[in-house]
């Protein structure tokens, strides 16, 4: 991803909520820079949730593969007739 928006936070202090407002139409993060340095980027909520959903699936494949490399796994078959044992008991 190319951040292209980037503005220094005098203009964030000053444009605050143009700022949002920018930001949930345009859906675009932005870069905030002190002293020239980027030190913070913002967003909008929609686009927030929506990264947090996708590290969440994320962390699962990741722990799912571990699982896979270490051997933890079960066949198909067999956890289904566990789960139906399960739903019977």
């Amino acid at each position: 991803m190319k951040l292209t928006h980037i503005k220094p936070i005098s203009y964030f202090k000053a444009n605050a909520a143009e700022i949002v407002r920018q930001l949930a139409e345009q859906r675009e993060p932005m870069v905030i820079t002190q002293n020239g340095e980027a030190t913070a980027v913002i967003q909008d909520i929609a686009s927030y949730e929506e990264t947090q959903e996708t590290m969440a699936l994320l962390r699962i494949l990741a722990l799912g593969n571990r699982q896979i490399e270490d051997g933890r796994v079960t066949p198909a078959a067999a956890a289904i007739r566990r789960l139906r044992e399960k739903k019977a008991a």
